[in-house]
């Protein structure tokens, strides 16, 4: 949705995931639209932060009931991403339509992506379609986990069935042999080069990772020696390339549903810091 509002403020932007589904709804949203942001050094942090809650603020007070997540990398290079979801690219197109013919939300947005713009070194924008095939036990509701791995593939031009065939074999070890395990894949349909996918795992707590040399084995015991071979032989006969980032969850930069902030109120509306003190009135406090 923040991704939607630049889109008519400045004519640029978006990289697409998905604007926040209810908890309540059961399989994550068809279509998923991401806006990266890459801040200039010194940018991020506290400064982003105070700059996006503009778009926070405006969304809020239209009222506007679609909803996006906002995180920041904890690896690769310092940037942020919202996610926006639509059930369809119909629902997407209406969306953009009634921002257009709002003039107070349309406005505020403009004012917020200039201001914004001036810690921006780029971004740019992706959509992209689930892939309920290759995804397993997908999680519709991630309003209580803190953490996104973003896990992203380019498959060589020609080489798609190798590739399905891959990730459905890895679906099969997961689904038996590894409990609780589970992902949301996505296809690139717009914004960059073709053959592009996401894996996104929502975490609870870092802690989780430590827990990987353990999963690793459960998952090489489903697959077998010869599943292993396979494996390996698919990999390299299908992937050009990978890069894998972790993500931390902004409150600060997310516009969420109602349902959210009051399941937990701490993380997902925590309390604005207190004003520092004048200078002046805090050396005459001390005499």
């Amino acid at each position: 949705m923040k991704s939607i509002c630049r889109c008519l403020a400045t004519a640029s932007l978006v990289f697409t995931f998905t604007s926040l589904a209810a908890a309540q709804e059961a399989r994550p949203p068809h279509i998923l639209q991401i806006t990266r942001e890459f801040t200039k050094p010194g940018k991020a942090g506290a400064a982003h932060d105070k700059t996006e809650s503009l778009f926070v603020q405006a969304m809020a007070r239209a009222k506007w009931p679609t909803h996006y997540l906002g995180m920041t990398s904890l690896s690769g290079k310092m940037r942020a991403l919202f996610l926006t979801e639509y059930d369809s690219f119909s629902a997407w197109e209406k969306d953009n339509q009634a921002i257009a013919k709002n003039a107070s939300l349309s406005a505020a947005l403009e004012h917020a992506s200039v201001v914004d713009g001036e810690l921006l070194d780029s971004m740019d924008q992706g959509v992209f379609v689930f892939r309920e095939d290759l995804s397993l036990r997908p999680m519709a509701d991630i309003s209580h986990m803190r953490y996104l791995e973003v896990s992203g593939y380019h498959v060589r031009p020609g080489h798609m069935a190798e590739w399905t065939e891959l990730v459905k074999m890895v679906k099969a070890a997961y689904e038996s042999g590894v409990p609780g395990s589970h992902w949301g894949m996505y296809e690139l349909a717009f914004g960059g080069d073709g053959g592009t996918f996401l894996v996104l795992i929502a975490h609870k707590s870092l802690a989780e990772f430590d827990k990987r040399p353990e999963t690793d084995k459960q998952f090489a015991a489903a697959m077998g020696a010869e599943g292993m071979k396979k494996f390996t032989e698919l990999i390299a006969a299908s992937v050009d390339s990978s890069q894998h980032q972790i993500f931390s969850f902004n409150p600060h930069m997310s516009y969420v549903e109602d349902s959210w902030i009051k399941a937990e109120p701490d993380f997902w509306k925590p309390k604005a810091a207190p004003a520092a003190k004048p200078a002046a009135a805090e050396k005459k406090s001390k005499q």
